[in-house]
């Protein structure tokens, strides 16, 4: 009679598309001795600590081959064993055969076919290296099968709950101003090993983790969804590394150029490819629609877990999106209001082109406290947030043209200035609006500032006689453009020294010694309430240098 365990091989690789749980992992052999309810005892062949069972197999055939996969604990009565067995060669081609197959191990139960375990059995387990394990009478071969799959219940719970911590972890990388570097260092910590982003041309753009240096270099190599294997080479290390640089840095870029478009010659592009280069394991993801971006990851491969692959599938899907540029039609007709715009268009002649309708917003937008300068992957993902793909990452300073119809709202680790509404006319205008709003937000430490458009006492006074008076009572001042932005943030700031400061970076000192030098030269009092609002209403009224 032959009764059957089985749970899907972890170690096997995937010849389809991986599932979104990892696979049940398989038990450890010293686990099982371990537990007392059991008392199993190991009695025969090595006692290496790392023997995996991966299923439980009944048999009470003299050959089992035929049944068996690989991984087993083989379980057995004996009852195939013929009464002279111990005088010939029996226990050997039957633990042979066993062997050959891939078991794991084998337990044999004592009673009631046999009172003790036979002396040629435990000889020919020795000699072969089979790990054999006595299973006592109290305790039945379904007793043992079901402690197997709790194990694996247990494990795989385990892993399931990394796997779901994981995900959790890098969806809030993602989330932050510099979210490829942090993904890429969340990866690295998970999977106990080192990350690394590639770009079209090959280049490294970003790594997180400490770069593991194998030891020896013959590999094996599987390509997910394609054909295409990296066999054994028998080269050393060194040799796979040209140029001083870390082996398994330079054999996980070259996996990297296989699911690169074009990277393989005369076939279909895999998605992904595995290599294993003296006990590291590197794995290539290729990211987003064919763009050419590349995520590497390398672990040890006596560290790595069945639920590694999945936590950096999740990692390449966020990459991808962060990655990612839109090539649709929305993308050519972008293209498109360039050109025209390069060929001396207006404005209001491109804008239909960009479908965000006739109303726009410019939000200016920096990392929040002392955070490094954004990369353009950064300024990216702020744009898909704020729901558009017109940005511009030059500088200290992202700035995002956003369709009017759509709420700029607060965005976790950035601070925002956002203009009012304007139609592409005003654009040019907004963008000074939006720098002011940023420039106040920072000095206010606040998340996101808008600036406030609402009827005010200066539109009673007619626009020309406005900007006359303005230019007059600021003529004193104007041909220095620091005295007059100074002047208006301050203003802006109700007087405060430290946010003016902030937002101009500069030193408080310097800007009281402008404040002070816009006094004198305007022979005023900065401290009356009156005299501060006509200023400011001037500043509003006209452009002066210095002012936009």
């Amino acid at each position: 009679m032959e009764g059957t365990s089985t749970v899907p091989d972890a170690s096997a690789p995937p010849v389809s598309p991986v599932p979104p749980v990892p696979p049940t992992p398989p038990v450890l052999l010293s686990a099982l001795l371990a537990r007392e309810d059991l008392g199993l005892v190991r009695i025969a062949g090595p006692s290496d600590p790392d023997t995996a069972i991966h299923w439980a197999h009944t048999s009470e055939m003299a050959d089992p081959y035929p049944y068996l996969l690989g991984g087993e604990l083989l379980l057995t009565a004996g009852v195939h064993i013929p009464e002279a067995a111990g005088s010939g060669t029996y226990f050997d081609d039957y633990v042979a055969r066993i062997v050959a197959a891939g078991g794991a191990a084998l337990g044999f139960g004592v009673a009631p076919v046999h009172d003790t375990v036979p002396r040629a059995l435990v000889a020919a387990c020795d000699t072969y290296g089979l790990p054999l394990i006595e299973v006592p009478p109290r305790t039945t071969f379904s007793g043992v099968a079901r402690a197997v799959w709790q194990l694996m219940a247990q494990a795989r719970h385990t892993e399931l709950r990394r796997v779901t911590e994981a995900q959790q972890s890098l969806a809030a990388a993602a989330a932050r101003p510099d979210p490829v570097p942090a993904v890429l260092r969340q990866l690295a910590q998970r999977v106990g090993g080192w990350a690394v982003l590639y770009g079209p041309d090959g280049a490294e753009l970003a790594r997180a983790g400490r770069v593991t240096v194998p030891k020896g270099a013959a590999g094996r190599g599987v390509v997910g969804r394609g054909v295409v294997r990296r066999g054994p080479g028998g080269q050393t290390s060194a040799e796979r590394a040209p140029g001083g640089q870390a082996p398994g840095a330079q054999a996980l870029a070259e996996l990297a150029g296989v699911v690169r478009p074009g990277g393989i010659q005369g076939g279909a592009t895999p998605s992904s490819a595995t290599d294993t280069v003296g006990g590291t394991h590197l794995a290539a993801y290729a990211l987003g629609a064919g763009q050419g971006f590349v995520l590497g990851v390398g672990v040890e491969a006596a560290r790595r877990e069945p639920g590694d692959h999945t936590i950096a599938s999740v990692a390449a899907v966020l990459l991808s999106l962060l990655t990612g540029e839109h090539r649709s039609g929305s993308g050519a007709a972008r293209s498109a209001a360039l050109v025209r715009l390069l060929l001396g268009a207006s404005p209001e002649a491109v804008a239909p082109l960009l479908g965000g309708g006739e109303r726009w917003v410019v939000v200016h937008a920096r990392p929040a406290g002392d955070g490094p300068a954004p990369d353009t992957v950064a300024a990216s993902a702020l744009g898909a947030a704020l729901g558009s793909a017109l940005v511009d990452a030059g500088g200290d300073v992202v700035r995002v043209l956003v369709p009017g119809d759509r709420e700029p709202a607060p965005q976790a680790g950035w601070t925002c200035g956002v203009s009012a509404p304007a139609g592409p006319h005003e654009w040019a205008a907004a963008d000074t609006q939006a720098a002011r709003a940023l420039a106040r937000a920072r000095a206010t430490r606040t998340a996101l500032v808008r600036h406030g458009e609402r009827p005010a006492l200066a539109d009673l006074v007619p626009a020309s006689d406005a900007e006359a008076h303005a230019r007059a009572l600021l003529s004193p001042i104007a041909a220095t453009p620091a005295l007059t932005e100074t002047l208006r943030t301050w203003l802006s700031l109700h007087g405060s020294w430290d946010r003016t400061a902030v937002a101009l970076s500069v030193h408080r000192n310097t800007v009281r010694q402008r404040i002070a030098r816009c006094a004198a030269l305007l022979g005023t009092d900065l401290d009356d309430p009156d005299v501060r609002m006509e200023l400011w209403f001037a500043l509003r009224d006209t452009t002066v240098p210095g002012s936009d």
